[in-house]
């Protein structure tokens, strides 16, 4: 029996409206701190966002491979409901990452869903219901990406700003804390982050001049233990890269709007940070905005920030730095891999934010170049009011929030390529609050856009290129069979070799994709699951493609008995 948890948390089974209570094996109630900082060593599972607190989006499951992928087809679907046209709205998307715990699946979904699933064949257990408010400023889309789960609870966030602390096995509201102001502006779509006894969450909302934080919650209580700003207030370091006079700071945006990762040797998470507000107006914020459009390292106990790499100073193109931080060794050094929304591929010291490297990885970049001191130096903005400026790549980016997968079998970085450019037209406006504060007007290159996976090794060498007709807009899967996996805008799900990038294998699931497929195993059985669905306004950004309308659902391939 199928019930539904409201916000109220009262149960209600919608077929019958009995008070019965439907449960979930209680698979998460050990699963602990110690168990998810050792996650490789059960590759069946998918304890945290990324597969593991490194970011790597890998799995060393290997019973589906190279030589017999051509044979997997559709194991189950669980159908989520219908994403472009619910209550009307435009810009609901399925960009979660599925959670596994021994045979249990956890997923959120858009508007403040959240399901618990038996894995080996898509029978509900439980689901929740948040209520979010009908007016609640969003910049981007009514999604959510994903949850966490420990001691016996799942976590997700919602788009009015909350935390939500379930149990895992029948899907009651334990707490519900607040962590930003909805009115300003602020709200959440990201995957919490376990670690140690903290549920570690960043704010959104950079597009209506809001503060960025990180905020830190006991998993018991849901105590608030710390909170990190992103933009330095006057006198603290940092601050002098933001005007002396007026509060541009106080509204300076670098929301952590993306799930970081976490390196137990240095103690340290590493999250990216959005884009300075206004987006695109950089006369009423002079100076570098510090630590807008960054890759930063916090002390996880503290929550104070030990060091900054800035990808884009002062950016004026919308070019957030949220993408993943993918941490590997080479060479006796701990280092961190990002792909940043600007084109360019950042190897910093994780130790120390030392820049190692910098290289290009899409074809068309021409906002900024590297300079002699290896550092990217703008060479072109749109600084003059009512002045169209064109530049590659746009503000969706090189690469979007989307994930790339770093594969330790075969040393080699697979990223999801968004090849197009943009016009952007300065028009200043006075910020007002949970009003948008852009500062421009742009025009994405409907009719000129591509894009690929590429593989790239550490030194920002690429190996191969898989071509594609469209930007890829979804997060890849790398796995120990040898095998890349990839979803694009127009529905097809396509499997790649890893070290050759020949194409192996394609599934047309109906809808886009924008969310993050993960591999698990139940009883002996290697499964592929990806959430599908891209609300209407796919049509706008990418006209032509399938989403207004199409329903969304989690497609889960495996095998032939």
């Amino acid at each position: 029996m199928t019930v539904e948890y409201v916000d109220a948390g009262e149960a209600i089974d919608q077929g019958t409206l009995s008070r019965k209570v439907g449960t979930a094996p209680a698979v998460v109630s050990n699963v602990t701190y110690e168990r998810i900082l050792d996650a490789r060593s059960e590759p069946q599972n998918w304890l945290t966002y990324y597969g593991t607190y490194n970011g790597h989006r890998y799995s060393p499951l290997d019973q589906i491979n190279t030589e017999n992928v051509k044979r997997i087809g559709p194991a189950w679907m669980f159908q989520a409901g219908t994403s472009g046209m619910i209550a009307g709205a435009s810009t609901y998307a399925f960009e979660a990452t599925p959670i596994v715990v021994d045979g249990v699946m956890y997923v959120s979904g858009w508007d403040g869903w959240l399901w618990a699933l038996d894995a080996t064949n898509g029978q509900e257990f439980w689901r929740y219901k948040h209520a979010v408010p009908y007016d609640v400023s969003l910049c981007c889309g009514n999604v959510n990406r994903g949850v966490a789960v420990a001691k016996g609870k799942v976590f997700m966030v919602t788009a009015n700003a909350h935390l939500l602390a379930l149990d895992a096995t029948t899907g009651k509201r334990v707490w519900d804390k607040t962590t930003g102001d909805v009115r300003a502006g602020e709200s959440a779509t990201q995957a919490p982050l376990v670690i140690k006894n903290l549920v570690i969450v960043g704010s959104a909302g950079g597009e209506f001049g809001v503060r960025g934080h990180l905020d830190a919650f006991e998993i018991d209580s849901g105590e608030h233990v710390w909170r990190c700003y992103m933009v330095p207030k006057p006198g603290e370091p940092g601050s002098e890269t933001w005007p002396a006079d007026g509060d541009a700071w106080a509204r300076g945006g670098a929301n952590p709007w993306l799930t970081g990762t976490f390196d137990p040797e240095t103690n340290l998470l590493y999250v990216g940070t959005g884009n300075p507000a206004p987006d695109f107006d950089g006369g009423v914020r002079e100076g570098d905005n510090l630590f807008t459009d960054s890759i930063v390292a916090v002390d996880v106990d503290t929550g104070r920030i030990r060091w900054h790499y800035q990808c884009t100073p002062h950016d004026v193109w919308d070019y957030d730095s949220i993408s993943e931080c993918i941490l590997f060794e080479s060479d006796g050094r701990k280092l961190l891999g990002h792909f940043d929304k600007n084109g360019y591929f950042f190897v910093v010291d994780r130790t120390n934010g030392e820049l190692v490297q910098v290289t290009p990885f899409v074809d068309r970049i021409d906002w900024g170049a590297i300079t002699r001191d290896g550092k990217v130096t703008p060479r072109k903005y749109p600084d003059k009011e009512g002045e169209p400026v064109h530049f590659y790549p746009g503000p969706a980016g090189a690469k979007e929030w989307t994930h790339a997968a770093y594969s330790p079998a075969t040393e080699l970085f697979y990223v999801p390529v968004q090849d197009t450019g943009a016009t952007a037209t300065r028009r200043r406006r006075e910020f007002k609050e949970s009003i948008p504060y852009w500062g421009a007007g742009v025009q994405v290159d409907a009719d000129d856009m591509t894009g690929c996976i590429s593989a790239f090794d550490a030194n920002g060498e690429e190996k191969w290129r898989w071509r594609a007709d469209l930007p890829m807009c979804a997060s890849v899967l790398a796995t120990g069979g040898d095998l890349v996996f990839a979803g694009e805008p127009s529905g097809e799900f396509n499997a790649l070799d890893a070290r050759t990038g020949e194409h192996l294998w394609k599934f047309q699931c109906g809808s886009g994709h924008h969310s993050s497929p993960i591999t698990y195993q139940v009883d002996g059985k290697q499964y592929i699951a990806v959430p599908v669905g891209w609300g209407g306004w796919i049509e706008g950004f990418l006209p032509g493609m399938l989403g207004a309308g199409h329903g969304s659902a989690l497609i889960v391939f495996a095998l032939p008995d």
